[in-house]
């Protein structure tokens, strides 16, 4: 029996065992705000497992939905800028 599980894990460690390039951090940077929001409204839902939800919690869980929906407007229109070269 042939094995070629050391030979598989020479070709694909290469791939993967490198770091990450400039122009992916700065795809990171650039998420990063849309990123912390929805690591916000986690924390927010995560608290709420095992009770039930008080008015201020609903108010925190909305105010955390809009952050990531205001966060994910921003990105998305910083793109379509960057896209068409600025506004018209």
């Amino acid at each position: 029996m042939k094995h070629i599980a050391a030979l598989q894990a020479a070709v694909t460690a290469a791939e993967f065992d490198r770091e990450p390039t400039a122009a992916e951090l700065d795809a990171i940077e650039r998420e990063m705000p849309l990123i912390v929001a929805e690591v916000d409204l986690l924390d927010v839902q995560i608290g709420l497992l095992d009770r039930a939800a008080t008015v201020l919690d609903e108010r925190r869980v909305r105010r955390a939905r809009k952050r990531v929906l205001a966060a994910r407007r921003d990105l998305t229109n910083r793109a379509a800028t960057a896209l068409t070269g600025g506004a018209a």
